[in-house]
């Protein structure tokens, strides 16, 4: 089939579906509430599916031109630096960047910028400053402007506090995850001394990891740590924080943390929230895409691939089906029992990488090194 398709929310998954339904024929529209696109996060890591997904959009090349391929991530004991799992990752040549475990790495800006170049230059419509409201009995979608937008198909890919998953299926209210984490970007020429254990590398120890890798052609270094903690009262994404406060959590960890902590620029720390698995993410001619319909907690590295996969999938689907229905539950047949199974082993990863004794880390159980959850490819998959 093809005609309108209306998708509300331009990050990378909305952007990515609006970029592959472009290519399959489909006329897209992007609606997204905020009113300018500017730096938001930092680094992000894409599987090899993500990549695969790019590649068959055309974008393989623009998106490694940003990225550093990581062939190898070294899990590391919190206080000694004991190899514990992985490997070094000593940069580019270093190990088999074909490996189901390789992932490229990036600024989020960077591949956001670049995706928005993308669905432009595809012939997609791209609307800002349009916050949704809801959703008429026939699914077309109201926004606070007064302004409506006809589509044939309506795909809510407006993140975790999704408006559009909420109008389908009722308020539920994100669940804490008991998770905190703390974000801050290091320049290399400061932090080179930090990165003894290779340019990627996760520190774990009793209840805490500390992830980091460089980006942007080597020249930053992305530091990300999470933390366990019974209370958290803000649910905004980019609460300050200060060095002191993470200091002073991770103490007694190696110089190579603590002295990339001590260097720390612009950090923040935001919770971890979590939604139920929805059994259904479609009704009518509305459906749901990445965390709208799945947020997956980030300890296996896949939430954003997880976004780029279903849009894939969600372009092949409606593509060769004769009605949105049909699409729709190819589409849902193909991703929910993907995204459960990724949503449960994240889970799993983070207790594994923040118990109590690092050194009874058994790197045969955790999902992070089984290949079997990166060597999906959602350009070939059936549907």
């Amino acid at each position: 089939m093809t005609g309108r398709v209306v998708i509300i929310g331009a990050g990378l998954g909305g952007l990515t579906a609006g970029i592959a339904l472009r290519r399959a024929g489909f006329a897209v529209s992007i609606f997204e509430q905020a009113t300018r696109l500017g730096e938001v996060g930092a680094g992000i890591s894409l599987s090899q599916a993500a990549m695969s997904a790019y590649r068959s959009l055309g974008l393989g090349e623009a998106v490694e031109a940003i990225s550093i391929v990581t062939a190898g991530i070294a899990f590391l004991h919190y206080r000694t630096g004991a190899l514990l799992a992985g490997r070094m990752d000593l940069g580019e040549g270093s190990g088999d960047p074909d490996s189901p475990l390789a992932a490229r790495q990036m600024h989020r800006a960077d591949l956001h910028a670049l995706l928005v170049r993308a669905f432009l230059d595809a012939g997609g419509y791209l609307r800002l400053g349009h916050q949704l409201t809801g959703l008429d009995p026939d699914g077309t979608p109201k926004f606070a402007n007064g302004e409506t937008a006809r589509g044939d198909i309506i795909v809510g890919a407006d993140g975790l506090k999704s408006r559009v998953r909420s109008l389908l299926w009722g308020e539920q209210p994100a669940r804490f995850t008991g998770q905190i984490a703390y974000r801050f970007l290091v320049p290399l020429e400061t932090g080179r001394a930090f990165l003894g254990f290779g340019r990627a590398a996760v520190f774990q120890g009793p209840g805490l990891v500390f992830n980091r890798y460089t980006i942007r052609a080597g020249r930053l270094i992305n530091c990300v740590g999470i933390v366990k903690t019974e209370t958290w009262q803000d649910d905004g994404w980019s609460t300050p924080a200060d060095r002191a406060e993470l200091r002073a959590l991770y103490a007694g960890w190696h110089d190579d943390v603590t002295g990339l902590i001590d260097h720390a620029e612009n950090l923040i720390k935001w919770g971890l929230f979590d939604r139920p698995p929805l059994p259904r993410w479609s009704r009518g001619r509305v459906t749901l895409l990445g965390d709208a319909a799945h947020p997956i907690l980030p300890f296996l590295g896949l939430g954003a691939a997880m976004a780029i996969e279903d849009a894939v999938i969600l372009a092949r689907a409606l593509t060769d089906s004769p009605d949105a229905e049909t699409g729709f539950a190819r589409y849902e047949a193909a991703r929910v029992p993907r995204t459960g199974r990724i949503h449960e082993q994240s889970v799993r990863q983070g207790a594994l990488v923040q118990a109590s004794d690092p050194d009874q880390f058994d790197a045969g159980a955790a999902p992070s090194h089984d290949p079997a959850h990166y060597a999906y490819d959602p350009v070939t998959a059936p549907i």
